[in-house]
């Protein structure tokens, strides 16, 4: 048989294969879908047995078989299970139906209709499958048809509406939805029917009991085996324990004190809290999903590129070092609803979730902060300019104090002189009687006079000062001698000095003088009793050691340490215990100008004094005083004053005030010198002019011509002059920057009679 015309070409395009074989079992015809099942080139069927279409185990049974059905009046056989076999020897399941024909000729043709059962197999098993899957899974997952009636149940549904299948099925789907939810409901099936997409959303369904329950619902077509909408699925979970969950962590987002934002990749906001709500001022379901750019117009700052998963979270990078800010946070502008714009701080951090990255930004409002800041940048510009302001009225005092007291020394010294020398002619001249005894008095009164004269100038750092290297150790040790004199028993005096210490430059006077006035101090704490300790020690002092002590360069420093366990200071006593004539002791016991003093002779040095104190326990000096290299050389003992005598030498004597002009020259005159004697330059200069002089002996500060300037001309014309001044206020005309040059001699007003001889006969020799 061949399959030609009209009648073969249907065959051929059968979905089928048609396979055509005698009684014999020999193929007659086979269309073109049997050549594809059976692998076969077109035409090569015909002619083969058909027994080797049959796999190898099964072709014993196949002609009894074949030969039974032809023998017998059988209907024809439909859908039989079968295994055929490919010409490549792979063996595949197919169905076939078979029915026999007799032919005009009487031979008998078996016509066989074969069907590739995998597809319909597999079909079948994806079904089983999937049956399988909606029976066993947690979620609830119904069909419903185009009405809403539920078509199946299975058991996660069961579970979770508490209805069972069998009560259900058939029944309207609105009966777990809650009435207010039942319109939006049949708004999502219908967009479903329509062909429209339905992303998972959120809902409420209700159970048996009548419970509302929150769930995630996914909506989705149900198609017939043609493609046709039928109904719909419906796939619910349950979120109830989820949005307790979320609930909790909204609550905590919404008690946040900063406002938090939640920005998609995308740059839409998917999470605001309350704060966020104040500070934007736009409400909750306004934010979500607005473009963040509206909100903070600069962008949200960098983060690193590194993001974690897992709910880890990324730190923002750093961008405020300068000021020591916590580097998490950076300044932004934030847009508020109507345009307002406020400054910010915004803290960032990634979050991988399951719907992508977001990105989390705490943004604080800093007005307030910013405000604060400001107001307290100008309360403490304020606060510095009234200090410098009080600093710079009490260095006008103390200008204007050692202007007074410059002034004052220069007459004050003069009239002492006056007073010390002839009182000293008087204990001279009727020593042993009781007017030699009066003048010690009056001799001790003008040695107190010069001494406050001299404190006077100190603090005021209008005197002059002689530095030179010194050992702060011998200064202390020389101290130390008088000190056990005068202090008294009941003080217990204790001086430790470390050996080794480098030079200071300094005048060794000022510094007994500092020692002094701490010593007595500390005595004056101690009415009772009680212990004194002097010490000396090395100190470098480094960045974090100058930090406390203002304007103290770095580098090495000789410490000089007074400590007692008098009374103590409290805090605003120790604010004050610097200034002149601040003093705590009873009206007549101090002139309050010690520790002035000793700040004024520190600091004129290039040191810096400080106190620690507490009531009760006692009190501590620390005085540090710059070291250096230059090595400080003993001085030789000085001979005493007696004997010293002029030989005759010349001496004119220039001296503006009478009377100590008069006393200075009878000094000389009992002292063996040649004396000349001038109220002032003019004169001197014509004496020198007459007479030969040894030693010019002039005052500082005189009317018309000051001492220097005389000086100066005599020096001319005269070179080999000796010149010795006088002065009880020659700062301002002798000293650079209050220090005496080495090669200018001073006699410092008032002086006694030894003081005096002795200076000359320094220097002639």
């Amino acid at each position: 048989m061949e399959s030609t015309g009209i009648p073969g070409l249907l065959i051929d395009s059968a979905p089928d294969a048609i396979i055509v074989s005698r009684s014999d079992g020999v193929i007659t015809m086979a269309n073109r879908r049997a050549h594809d099942m059976f692998g076969y080139a077109p035409d090569r069927m015909v002619g083969l047995p058909v027994d080797d279409l049959v796999p190898e185990d099964a072709r014993g049974l196949h002609p009894d078989h074949r030969g039974a059905y032809l023998s017998g009046a059988h209907q024809p056989l439909r859908r039989l299970p079968l295994r055929g076999l490919r010409r490549d020897g792979s063996v595949f399941p197919v169905e076939i139906s078979l029915s026999a024909v007799s032919a005009p000729d009487g031979e008998t043709y078996v016509t066989a209709v074969l069907r590739d059962d995998t597809a319909q197999r597999e079909a079948a098993r994806t079904r089983s499958l999937l049956a399988s899957i909606v029976q066993s899974s947690h979620d609830a997952i119904v069909t419903t048809d185009l009405d809403g009636r539920v078509l199946s149940w299975n058991p996660g549904a069961e579970a979770l509406f508490g209805h069972p299948a069998s009560d259900i099925i058939g029944r309207h789907i609105d009966e777990i939805v809650p009435p207010d939810r039942r319109a939006d409901e049949e708004q999502v099936r219908l967009l479903v029917r329509l062909g429209g997409r339905v992303d998972r959303y959120r809902s409420v369904r209700l159970t048996a009991k009548g419970d509302s329950i929150a769930v995630s619902a996914l909506v989705s077509p149900l198609l017939d085996e043609r493609g046709s909408i039928i109904g719909t699925t419906t796939i619910c979970r349950d979120i109830s324990d989820r949005e307790r969950a979320e609930a909790r962590v909204q609550a905590i987002l919404d008690a946040a004190p900063d406002a938090v934002l939640g920005v998609s990749e995308s740059g839409d906001v998917v999470l605001v809290n309350a704060e966020a709500e104040r500070l934007f001022g736009h409400p909750r379901y306004d934010l979500l999903h607005m473009p963040v750019r509206l909100l903070l117009p600069d962008g949200l700052p960098p983060v690193s590129a590194v993001l974690r998963t897992g709910g880890d979270t990324t730190p923002l990078d750093s961008e405020r070092t300068d000021d020591g800010a916590d580097q998490r946070w950076a300044t932004r502008r934030a847009a508020r609803r109507g345009g307002v714009e406020i400054p910010v701080d915004i803290a960032c951090s990634s979050l991988h979730t399951d719907s992508g990255v977001v990105i989390v930004a705490v943004v604080r409002d800093i007005t307030e902060r910013l405000a604060t800041e400001e107001e307290r940048r100008r309360l403490r510009e304020e606060t510095d300019r009234q200090r410098l302001e009080a600093r710079m009225q009490q260095a006008q005092r103390l200008e204007s104090l050692g202007q007074l007291a410059g002034g004052i020394a220069h007459d004050f010294n003069n009239l002492l002189a006056v007073i010390l020398n002839y009182a000293s002619f008087i204990v001279e001249d009727a020593a042993g009687t009781p007017p030699a005894v009066d003048a010690q008095q009056i001799a001790r009164a003008a040695r107190r006079g010069s001494d406050l004269t001299h404190q006077l100038l100190a603090f005021a750092r209008r005197e002059v000062i002689r530095p030179r290297p010194l050992n702060l150790n011998t200064v202390v040790t020389e101290v130390h001698q008088m000190l056990d004199r005068s202090l008294g028993e009941h003080i217990a005096l204790t001086v430790r000095t470390t050996a080794g210490l480098p030079s200071v430059m300094a005048d060794p006077g000022q510094l007994e003088q500092v020692l002094v006035n701490l010593a007595v101090n500390a005595r004056d704490a101690m009415p009772t009793g009680g212990r004194l300790t002097i010490d000396t020690a090395q100190v470098d002092v480094d960045a974090e050691h100058a930090a406390g002590r203002a304007g103290l360069p770095l580098g090495r420093y000789v410490r000089l340490r007074v400590s007692d366990t008098g009374t103590g200071m409290p805090k605003e006593v120790i604010d004050k215990a610097f200034e002149p004539f601040f003093t705590t002791k009873p009206s007549g016991q101090g002139t309050g100008l010690g520790l002035a003093t000793v700040y004024g002779i520190i600091t004129q040095a290039g040191g810096t004094v400080q106190i620690y104190s507490e009531p009760g326990i006692g009190t501590t000096f620390t005085l540090l005083l710059p070291a250096t290299d230059v090595e400080a050389h003993q001085n030789a003992p000085e001979d005493s004053a007696a004997g010293l005598t002029g030989h005759g030498a010349t001496v004119l004597v220039v001296e503006d005030e009478d009377a100590l002009r008069e006393v200075t020259c009878r000094i000389l005159r009992r002292g063996g010198y040649t004396v000349l004697a001038a109220g002032g330059g003019d004169e001197a200069l014509r004496l020198a002019t007459q007479n030969s002089v040894d030693v010019l002996l002039t005052d500082v500060i005189m009317p018309n011509m000051l001492g220097k300037d005389l000086a100066d001309a005599v020096r001319s014309r005269w070179p080999g002059t000796k010149v010795l001044f006088m002065s009880g206020y020659a700062q301002p005309v002798l000293t650079t920057h209050g220090t005496l040059a080495a090669d200018v001699h001073l006699l410092e007003k008032p002086f006694t009679s030894a003081e005096l001889m002795r200076a000359l006969h320094d220097e002639l020799n």
